[in-house]
């Protein structure tokens, strides 16, 4: 895969929502005359609403809502139809090119998943996007189609438990090996990269630290590997944005080859369904797409109808209001004498407060920081950690605090790290890779501010 320059030409600003200086004007009193406005002059958050009404997956213009496909197989009109479906499935050009698909099989392709994918490579400035059952099919989706035998891929050393899993239990048993080592300093990173090595993959912001990695010095370290290497052997860079959202953060945009996200968490946010997507460069559609029908872990029309309907339109306005109230819930936690530290990128005291702003923004510049934080508690000698107890006061107590491995919903779900979501890693590695027993992960939800707060300061008070 040629280098990915980081420069971004005029198709693509539209694309993901940047408007041009006379844009952003209005252009001359003469020229507004003459034209109509045009659906890339509005902002991303509106066309999450609107969506793509003129998809070419199906003709639903006349819908306010988006319809929704209830059918497994499709009726065909010859048999000529049905095996020029064949031929055509999973073909980038036919998809691009505007030609209405030929449906055949659920498993295959569906309008209802299509005009959610649509929108979604659309909200992250990627030419396609293919969704899948829950986030960890995507993730195996896009390791299975970026790796062969006897290739590596190589991690950072926080990653989300299941993930792991899948890195240490399965990848090896299909002949590829699995490092780790840290990418938060990508200027050793070069130095770790092998001839073997394939996928440079990480989290940002990492799951649960909060901390952050830097896309772009992640490209170029990638980069200067793949300077002499054949396009099928060059280091791809896979980043998991679901901490993030792309209302938060464009990876693409950054220098990423592909994109995994649950659609489970903030994108669906509702927590009523499962689901992932992988959004990348049309090269990458035939692949996946053959995945997906191949291993089976295929996205339902219905699930993709939630999404597409009340995640994606919701988003912008969800992720503003709990951003506010993470920057208050933060600021407390940060003051509060029981807590050590709090990590959350809105904090002025967050370590990589420049590498936030330069990353985590909106598409019209404004900072995002998400409504994701972690925070530790200062130890006290006990048999259990003031952590458990303080997430088990809230559990048992608090109304607007649940207890819950999920984020991203409307509802404040908190969590123990270290005991639930990433207690597939040794004790002795989440240690030496900056988790702590007294750990803390804390996702904001639509609550009123105050009651969030009080019902902390109360958990804080038994512990």
């Amino acid at each position: 895969m040629a280098p990915i320059v980081l420069s971004i030409s005029h198709d693509v600003k539209n694309r993901i929502g940047f408007r041009t200086e006379k844009s952003r004007q209005g252009g001359t009193a003469m020229e507004t005359r003459k034209r109509h406005r045009q659906k890339e002059d509005y902002q991303l958050r509106t066309h999450m609403i609107h969506g793509n009404f003129d998809s070419k997956n199906w003709d639903y213009d006349h819908h306010v809502v988006p319809p929704v496909s209830h059918t497994t197989a499709y009726r065909l009109s010859s048999l000529e139809r049905g095996a020029r479906g064949f031929v055509n499935f999973a073909s980038a050009d036919e998809r691009l090119s505007g030609h209405i698909p030929i449906y055949i099989y659920d498993r295959l392709d569906e309008p209802t998943r299509s005009m959610l994918e649509e929108n979604l490579a659309y909200a992250h400035g990627g030419d396609i996007c293919v969704t899948f059952a829950t986030g960890m099919a995507a993730i195996s989706a896009a390791l299975g189609a970026a790796l062969r035998q006897g290739q590596e891929v190589l991690s950072h050393e926080i990653i989300y438990g299941c993930t792991y899993s899948l890195m240490t239990n399965w990848l090896p048993r299909n002949g590829v090996k699995v490092r780790f080592a840290n990418f938060l300093n990508p200027g050793t990173l070069g130095e770790k990269i092998t001839p073997e090595t394939r996928v440079l993959y990480f989290e940002t912001p990492i799951n649960p630290t909060l901390e952050l990695i830097d896309i772009a010095a992640i490209r170029r370290a990638a980069d200067k590997a793949n300077a002499r290497r054949d396009e099928k052997d060059k280091v791809l860079v896979i980043v998991d944005n679901t901490f993030a959202t792309p209302f938060c953060q464009k990876p693409l945009r950054l220098g990423a080859d592909l994109v995994v996200e649950s659609l489970t968490k903030g994108l669906g946010g509702f927590g009523t369904d499962m689901g992932g997507a992988v959004v990348a460069p049309k090269e990458w559609y035939g692949s996946l797409m053959l995945y997906r029908k191949d291993f089976g872990g295929v996205l339902s029309p219905q699930s993709a109808w939630g999404v597409l309907v009340y995640g994606l339109p919701t988003l912008a306005t969800r992720m503003i209001n709990m951003q506010k109230t993470a920057q208050r819930v933060a600021e407390f936690l940060a003051s509060h004498p029981k807590v050590e530290s709090v990590s959350y990128p809105g904090l002025k005291s967050f370590a990589q407060k420049a590498l936030a702003r330069r990353q985590m923004f909106t598409s019209n510049g404004t900072f995002a920081p998400g409504s994701m934080m972690y925070f530790v508690l200062k130890g006290a000698k006990s048999k259990h950690t003031r952590a458990e107890k303080m997430v088990d006061y809230l559990a048992k107590y608090a109304y607007c605090v649940t207890l819950a491995v999920s984020l991203g919903q409307i509802k404040t779900l908190i969590e123990h790290p270290w005991s639930m979501t990433h207690s597939a890693l040794p004790d002795s590695q989440k240690r030496a890779f900056g988790m702590h027993p007294e750990g803390i992960r804390l996702s904001m939800g639509l609550e009123d501010w105050h009651d969030i707060i009080r019902d902390l300061e109360l958990a804080l008070e038994k512990v």
